[in-house]
């Protein structure tokens, strides 16, 4: 990584505003590997340079990657005039690096989103050359059966004439009001619930469990978050290939 200005690098962390850095600097609470700062303008490298901020070492990262277990109700983008987004629901210290859900969660289903404002990793994670798989738990109304796991192996013609790639479709229970996991390879438009549809069923709960080699954590409260570890983010990275 090459040279940034430390007040952007500073503003970027959550030091306040461009100004409020300038300022900080002003009373002397700065230096750079042991020497006091005089220009806020001044370039730094943020990954090496031992930056100090009143008497605190800047533990600077470029990145962040976050799980989150999204409810229902919620909507997956960065901003919305009426709409409470998932970025609404993160904590003050994780905004600051205006991260992005990574693809999108229907309104209103729920479980797992990545959040990063890695755009080379989001890029990956959502090519379509990829078929980074996604796992979903649904209930369904109506009775699942055999016939309905054929089909979905075989990939279901949509109602718009699109032919789903093949998806591997698992049945819990079947009944009147049956449940199910379903693993997809692409990730088209409310496609779960089409390719029910398709099938002659309607799917009344959708929850997403896994992606990639990612699963939703289970002490994840909804509408909880936390960021990835490292063996997480490493797997991640592995499995797109980055």
């Amino acid at each position: 990584m090459g040279k940034e200005r430390l007040d952007k690098v500073l503003s970027n962390m959550g030091y306040g505003t461009r100004k409020e850095v300038k300022a900080l600097v002003k009373r002397g609470e700065v230096t750079i590997n042991g020497v006091k700062v005089k220009d806020s303008a001044q370039h730094v490298l943020p990954e090496t340079d031992a930056i100090i901020i009143s008497g605190e070492k800047l533990l600077y990262r470029k990145f962040v990657y976050i799980m989150m277990n999204k409810p229902g109700g919620v909507i997956s983008a960065t901003e919305d005039n009426y709409e409470e987004t998932v970025i609404d629901l993160l904590s003050d210290e994780l905004k600051i690096f205006e991260p992005a859900p990574v693809g999108r969660l229907d309104k209103d289903t729920e479980g797992l989103l990545l959040i990063t404002n890695d755009g080379e990793l989001n890029h990956l994670l959502l090519s379509p050359k990829r078929h980074v798989p996604k796992k979903y738990y649904a209930r369904i109304e109506g009775t699942v059966v055999e016939e309905d796991i054929i089909k979905f192996k075989e990939g279901v013609v949509l109602d718009d004439g699109y032919k789903t790639m093949p998806a591997e479709l698992h049945i819990i229970n079947s009944g009147e009001n049956s449940e199910i996991e379903v693993i997809l390879f692409e990730g088209k438009f409310h496609q779960v619930k089409r390719m029910f549809e398709a099938v002659g069923k309607k799917v009344i709960f959708l929850k997403r469990i896994e992606m990639g080699p990612l699963k939703l954590d289970k002490s994840l409260k909804t509408g909880d978050s936390r960021e990835l570890t490292e063996e997480e983010l490493e797997m991640l990275k592995v499995a797109v290939g980055k």
